[in-house]
């Protein structure tokens, strides 16, 4: 989630949790906030898009998959200051339900890999403190 430009309001954001046969689709994250970290795909709202069609067109921008985004069902701040404690991000995020619909992955936009991942690992992954908490909010893992 890029857009670091105008630092005086919060910016919003959408993410994707599709899961498929077991298996919950994950990026690792090529920008900061997160930078390096596997989280859940996605990215900011664009001026008219709903958030369905902003996670729609992330999704396929970061991974190359199509997907059927549902309703939103997961919100949350997403606030990172510098050590002088200025906000450096503002984000408030809305994570949807989302059906894998077709493609095979392949990583793009600011997405330095995109995989799909079993509980199991999870444990072994740095993953974001905000996945891990949707993910086990959701039942996903433990």
């Amino acid at each position: 989630m890029t857009g670091k430009g105008d630092r005086h309001i919060p910016r919003v954001g959408v993410g994707a949790v599709v899961i498929e046969d077991g298996r919950v689709l994950l990026v690792r994250r090529g920008t900061e906030p997160g930078r390096g970290m596997w989280a859940v795909p996605g990215g900011l709202v664009e001026l008219g898009e709903t958030l369905q069609e902003a996670a729609q067109r992330e999704i396929l921008e970061e991974t190359g998959l199509v997907i059927r985004a549902g309703n939103p069902f997961y919100t949350f701040d997403l606030i990172q200051r510098d050590g002088a404690g200025a906000v450096e991000f503002h984000y408030i995020i809305v994570d949807l339900r989302a059906d894998y619909v077709s493609g095979e992955i392949a990583p793009g936009d600011d997405a330095m890999d995109a995989r799909w991942v079993t509980a199991g690992e999870l444990e072994r992954m740095p993953v974001t403190p905000t996945t891990l908490k949707l993910l086990k909010t959701m039942g996903f893992c433990r």
